[in-house]
């Protein structure tokens, strides 16, 4: 069923966007070019980690019910019968009333149970003051306890961060699955857009959005290509849209100064394939087009600079984590007071750029034309569908940019 022409939620748009979301395709890339790409399958252990019971720390390895009411006044005194070198097997055996010196990583011997750092200890020859309890397993990470062999270090659909990369590494994994990064075509409609190296002349702007989504689709971890400026007319859109479809796997449309533009937009869309929303309840960004051309997602976003790159995270970001599997996409945000009341409408989601300072959000009101807004401030805070504004001293969780 088409939505076209009546206005959706953000979680219809959001829904509908994810619907006509191709799986990209799996490749293999060395793990030093993993990171920040989508895993495809699931990474199990390859051998137990650690692969042995170790030290977590400097100390003696011994058995712990030889230190039992063990004090400064009172130590527990052990004999030292040995010293576990780094790399190698403990090669002993402690016993009770014995104990061995282990550096941090080293092996623990066969018949220890826990170990007492040696700010606890003290050494006289080679006996062993040890001066207070030590628990069972204190100071030792046991065989496995990491992660044991055959379990699932790394679900598939994660992004991976340095820390994946690093748990990858412990299990071996030098050749990553991971999905493709989508090529995503940009292009920008519009008679009054010139090339950024043009000063513009009477009622021309330079085109902002193409590099605006650019750069943050690079930052979703998609290759953008740019097909440059399209005037408002319906056939050299039509042939831009045509190439572009050829050599990506999606498709960016930003701009249409008035209704008549964006109807050709969506026009075009629909003759190469379906339109499923053509309006969202969201501000800024309500003109937002969502289609389909030969199978592959058309994203038609708002002229206003701020009003594209509130679409691109809402709806666009939700797309891109849907073609490459990605499981979990949460924003970042902080929790702040609000400076000031801000007004909406409501059954409208509202998005208003705010300022942190202090642990407060200063709203910067200005129109979705303007840049310097984007600049001054920290992210958005998000006013639901459901309420008629926030007052000042509100809650607000700031979505960070």
């Amino acid at each position: 069923m088409t939505l076209f022409f009546r206005t959706v939620t953000v979680e219809e748009a959001v829904n509908a966007a994810r619907s006509i979301a191709p799986l990209m395709e799996r490749e293999d890339v060395p793990l030093t070019a993993a990171s920040g790409r989508v895993l495809a399958q699931d990474i199990a252990a390859d051998i137990d980690i650690p692969g042995f019971t170790r030290a977590t720390m400097d100390g003696y390895a011994l058995l712990s019910s030889d230190t039992v009411g063990a004090s400064e006044s009172l130590p527990a005194m052990l004999r030292r019968i040995g010293t576990v070198g780094m790399g190698t097997p403990a090669g002993m055996t402690a016993s009770p009333g014995t104990c061995v010196y282990v550096p941090t990583g080293g092996a623990i011997p066969k018949g220890a149970d826990g170990l007492a750092m040696v700010e606890v200890t003290e050494s006289i020859g080679d006996d062993i003051l040890v001066k207070r309890p030590v628990a069972v397993g204190e100071n030792i990470m046991v065989r496995g306890e990491d992660f044991s062999r055959g379990s699932v270090v790394i679900e598939n659909g994660t992004r991976l961060s340095a820390r994946d990369i690093g748990a990858l590494a412990a299990v071996g994994t030098t050749l990553v699955p991971v999905r493709k990064q989508p090529v995503v075509g940009i292009v920008s409609t519009g008679n009054e857009l010139v090339p950024i190296s043009r000063i513009p002349a009477g009622g021309q702007v330079r085109d902002i959005n193409s590099y605006l989504v650019g750069a943050y689709l690079a930052s979703l971890g998609c290759l953008p290509e740019y097909f440059g400026i399209v005037p408002d007319d319906q056939s050299s859109l039509k042939t831009i849209l045509e190439q572009a479809l050829k050599r990506c796997d999606a498709i960016v449309l930003s701009g249409g100064s008035s209704k008549d533009d964006r109807d050709m937009t969506a026009d075009i869309i629909r003759d190469a394939g379906e339109v499923l929303v053509h309006g969202v309840s969201i501000a800024p960004g309500k003109p937002t087009i969502i289609g389909r051309a030969r199978g592959k997602p058309v994203i038609g976003l708002p002229g206003h600079p701020a009003s594209s790159l509130v679409v691109s995270l809402v709806i666009v970001r939700p797309l891109i984590a849907a073609m490459v599997g990605q499981r979990e996409i949460r924003l970042p945000t902080r929790s702040a007071v609000l400076a000031e009341n801000i007004s909406s409408i409501k059954g409208r989601e509202d998005y208003v750029r705010v300022r942190l300072s202090g642990g407060m959000a200063f709203p910067e009101f200005g129109k979705s034309g303007l840049t310097n807004t984007l600049i001054r401030s920290d992210g958005l805070a998000r006013i639901p569908a459901g309420v008629e504004g926030l007052e000042e001293g509100d809650a607000v969780e700031v979505i960070l940019w």
